[in-house]
């Protein structure tokens, strides 16, 4: 999970010189979860039934993790697997993307049933709920500035709502410049920012393309894929720093790839798969290792159908 900034725009250099030295203090946050999370379980159940989509982790050792079956969501305790139900689900409802704020606020995509959730993980309440006019498949989410993004992988538009307790609503925002739009299914997926803070990237699934999109105008540019011809079935984006790690879920890979600070390119260093992997979508860091869930699409859903969160080294 990448470090969000509070502003699109380029700091000051009293904002550089300060974010530098709150980096430093994440890095030893960092390492000290890298050390102790030598002993914790690589792997650990979820429910039978459960249908896995996303998982977020903040700075505590807790993976939430949302359900395709009903919406519902779970958490995690990563130093043992034990988990429980922090938000019940219901008939229709999706909890794909997460992704969990400083402040504990969890914000939700919700697949199918074109919503946007807010939870509070002090509570386990929602603060707030939105439903987009448009929305067909509310995928997945980023925390970019003052506000959360979120794609639409049904159609050209991202939305986005308001971070912490702001109420000024729901916003859309259309995709154009070079973005293509696959007439039915899946488009957009996964979401994240660019090193140099000033754009979002997306994930385009079934062409296999990155694009780099300005957030005050949606207007999107491909970017240029280096030692790579694509990224089908590009899932959740990670970022860390500037290396992105693209989950490429159906074939059970995680690609890995150099960006330059604007991300107008994209550079292939290296592979990462498991044995483990069974249709992985999106992933989640803590300390040097990426948390997946499995959501095993290839296999069809029971009421029966176990389910897994597994952890690959980043290194």
């Amino acid at each position: 999970m990448s470090l969000t900034p509070s502003s699109p725009f380029l700091p000051s250099r009293r904002t550089v010189l300060g974010g530098a030295l709150a980096a430093a203090t994440v890095a030893l946050g960092a390492g000290t979860a890298t050390a102790a999370d030598r002993s914790w379980p690589t792997e650990f159940p979820l429910p039978n039934g459960f249908r896995p989509e996303g998982i977020a982790i903040g700075s505590g050792p807790y993976a939430y993790m949302g359900s395709l079956a009903d919406g519902s969501v779970r958490r995690a305790d990563l130093r043992t697997g034990e988990g429980r139900t922090v938000l019940a689900g219901a008939t229709g409802g999706a909890a794909t993307g997460l992704k969990l704020d400083r402040d504990g606020l969890l914000y939700i995509s919700g697949g199918v049933s074109g919503s946007i959730r807010v939870l509070d993980t002090r509570t386990n309440r929602l603060t707030a709920t939105y439903q987009p006019t448009t929305a067909g498949f509310v995928n997945d989410v980023i925390l970019y500035g003052d506000r959360a993004w979120f794609t639409n992988s049904h159609a050209p538009v991202l939305y986005t709502v308001p971070r912490g307790k702001k109420k000024d609503g729901l916003r859309s925002v259309p995709l154009g410049g070079e973005w293509e739009q696959a007439p039915t299914g899946i488009s957009a997926n996964g979401i994240e920012t660019t090193p140099d803070g000033r754009a979002l990237i997306i994930v385009n699934s079934p062409i296999g393309k990155l694009f780099r999109v300005d957030p005050k105008t949606g207007h999107a540019t491909t970017i240029t894929l280096k030692g790579a011809a694509d990224v089908v079935n590009g899932d959740g984006l990670v970022r860390v720093g500037n290396t992105l790690y693209v989950v490429q879920n159906r074939l059970n890979l995680i690609t890995v790839f150099d960006l330059d600070r604007g991300a107008r390119t994209a550079t292939l260093r290296r592979s990462i798969t498991d044995p483990r992997f069974d249709v992985p979508t999106t992933a989640a860091r803590l300390g040097n290792r990426l948390y997946l869930v499995n959501a095993r699409f290839t296999t069809p859903p029971t009421p029966e159908t176990t389910y897994n969160a597994v952890a690959v080294p980043l290194r």
